[in-house]
């Protein structure tokens, strides 16, 4: 599978699904940004920097520090699991995929966030 496409996507334009995602299901913005936090180690102003320059994801994860309990994220998300997946860019990605995913879906933040 080709993924190239997917490192040049810019994490500002899929920021707001992830907020609209949540929000659709009663979760905060919030919310959000926690799991983004927890997983980049990024901050609010960190955050803000990578949305204002439009960066893309190939860039934004390389500049993260992945939280050591990423790891401990399982399950399928989009028709992959992604403590399976090769490629580590796209299962980072995958990796916020499916905590937005969970949080959508009810999940406790402690749950989330592999506490």
């Amino acid at each position: 599978m080709d993924n190239t496409r997917i490192y040049k996507i810019s994490f500002a334009s899929v920021y707001p699904f992830y907020i609209q995602k949540a929000e659709k299901k009663g979760r905060t913005k919030a919310e959000v940004d926690e799991i983004i936090f927890w997983l980049t180690g990024y901050d609010e102003q960190t955050l803000q920097k990578h949305i204002d320059n439009q960066t893309d994801f190939e860039h934004f994860f390389a500049q993260a520090e992945i939280n050591p309990n990423a790891s401990k994220i399982t399950g399928v998300i989009c028709g992959y699991r992604v403590e399976e997946i090769d490629d580590e860019l796209v299962r980072k990605i995958r990796y916020l995929d499916k905590l937005i995913d969970e949080l959508a879906k009810g999940k406790a933040m402690e749950k989330i966030l592999r506490k």
